[in-house]
């Protein structure tokens, strides 16, 4: 199953955040996908991005970490923001 995962957003949230220091926070069934996400943040901003590598456990479970001017999540949607797509997946349309 393959994910959209909506970096072109992500890239232009760094950007609007003018962030230097990004922690990228995977839930664990796309952690596979990491290295394929700092790839394209760091080609597509001026930023430094880190990964997350301890569990998740939904959007209520973010690091306390205070060196990153910036923490991305991804994975998580409230119900009312999940549609249907073709192939009858579920993804976020934020």
């Amino acid at each position: 199953m393959e994910y959209d995962l909506e970096l072109e957003k992500a890239v232009n949230k760094i950007k609007e955040e003018k962030a230097r220091r990004v922690l990228v926070q995977l839930p664990d069934g796309l952690k596979n996908k990491a290295l394929e996400v700092v790839d394209y943040l760091e080609k597509n901003t001026d930023a430094d991005i880190f990964i997350w590598l301890e569990s998740n456990w939904g959007n209520c479970d973010f690091p306390d970490v205070k060196e990153v001017d910036l923490l991305i999540q991804w994975g998580h949607s409230d119900p009312k923001d999940l549609h249907p797509v073709p192939g009858g997946l579920i993804g976020n349309r934020r």
